[in-house]
């Protein structure tokens, strides 16, 4: 694999601009991020959030006064992106590098501290010398493409004014800061003034699942990350994610794994 087939930089600098090169560009901003200009448009309130460039658009960020790490800037060539590790993905599929638009990723909670991970990983690797270096980095690169398509992560396009997206944007939003409280689409809906049908249309149309397998792929990750990394009881863990008793954490824990609480937490 030739050594500028991917090249990570950090966000630390006050400004950074689009270089001239063939170059496809993958911007992760985490946060502290004033503006961030693609074809002469500025965008705000971008945090946590994945663009797609084609190197035919030219862009800009404005970060904040500040000495954190706003996030990472990664370069790929055409060559890296036909590999044949890659270029049978999703993500090819969906053309998200596409001159005619700009696709965005909105990253649910939990994923976005991967997606950090492998960026790092990615930026370690490129400046060692270790042995099968490209075999690790094709495989990261492989693992962070299955991690944007996670359905739990919202696309769109940055250019686009979409209802229907702004408000399954929403219904994540309230997701990630009710889903203790409310498991179910209509409690959803109702939070949203639409109607539990026109709430399903819309995730539909956007993510391509349902409401319902939204809230339940959030409560399956939120309960194995509580069974295997907190001290809680299975008892406790089945009150503090809003089941209605620990009996019925069990049902749907063996209803969507196979295996019981109990082996989750001890394996």
């Amino acid at each position: 694999m030739n050594t500028a087939a991917v090249n990570i930089k950090p966000l630390n600098s006050p400004m950074i601009k689009s270089s001239l090169s063939e170059n496809y560009t993958i911007i992760w901003i985490k946060d502290s991020i004033d503006i961030l200009e693609i074809k002469g448009v500025s965008y705000e309130n971008v945090s946590n959030s994945l663009f797609f460039i084609d190197p035919i658009n030219k862009w800009q960020i404005n970060k904040n006064n500040n000495d954190q790490v706003a996030g990472y800037i990664m370069y790929l060539t055409p060559e890296i992106l036909n590999h044949p590790l890659l270029s049978k993905l999703h993500i090819n599929q969906v053309r998200l590098f596409h001159s005619g638009e700009i696709p965005m990723i909105n990253l649910s909670p939990g994923i976005e501290t991967r997606i950090q991970s492998i960026l790092e990983m990615l930026d370690e690797l490129i400046g060692s010398n270790l042995h099968h270096k490209d075999d690790a980095i094709l495989s990261l690169l492989n693992t962070f493409f299955v991690y944007c398509d996670g359905k739990c992560n919202i696309k769109s396009s940055i250019d686009s004014k979409n209802t229907k997206a702004n408000i399954v944007y929403s219904f994540k939003k309230l997701v990630d800061k009710r889903l203790s409280e409310h498991h179910q689409v209509n409690d959803y809906a109702n939070l949203l003034n639409i109607s539990p049908k026109y709430l399903n249309e819309c995730v539909k149309e956007v993510l391509g699942v349902s409401a319902k397998s939204i809230i339940t792929e959030q409560l399956l990750m939120r309960s194995r990350h509580a069974l295997k990394f907190s001290n809680k009881t299975i008892k406790e863990i089945s009150y503090y994610l809003g089941f209605s008793s620990p009996d019925y954490f069990n049902y749907f824990i063996k209803n969507q794994t196979g295996n019981s609480p109990t082996f989750i937490k001890n394996g």
